[in-house]
């Protein structure tokens, strides 16, 4: 169960759009993936987890992410 970022801070990110907050993590979860992968190999997060951070501190907007 996630507990931290809350969903309902993250809903808020993506003005209560909860498809545009999925699609939103699974796009920069995969970018951290191709970047960072070593890093990620001893790291004790998730790509999705360091996602879903990024979204609710504000560094990464639906629009810094390309279709």
């Amino acid at each position: 169960m996630m507990i931290e970022p809350p969903i309902d801070g993250l809903a808020a990110k993506t003005n209560g759009n909860k498809y545009v907050l999925a699609i939103l993590a699974s796009k920069r979860a995969k970018e951290i993936e191709t970047t960072r992968r070593a890093e990620l190999a001893t790291a004790d997060k998730k790509a999705i987890s360091i996602a879903l951070d990024e979204i609710y501190e504000g560094k990464i907007e639906p629009s810094d992410i390309e279709d």
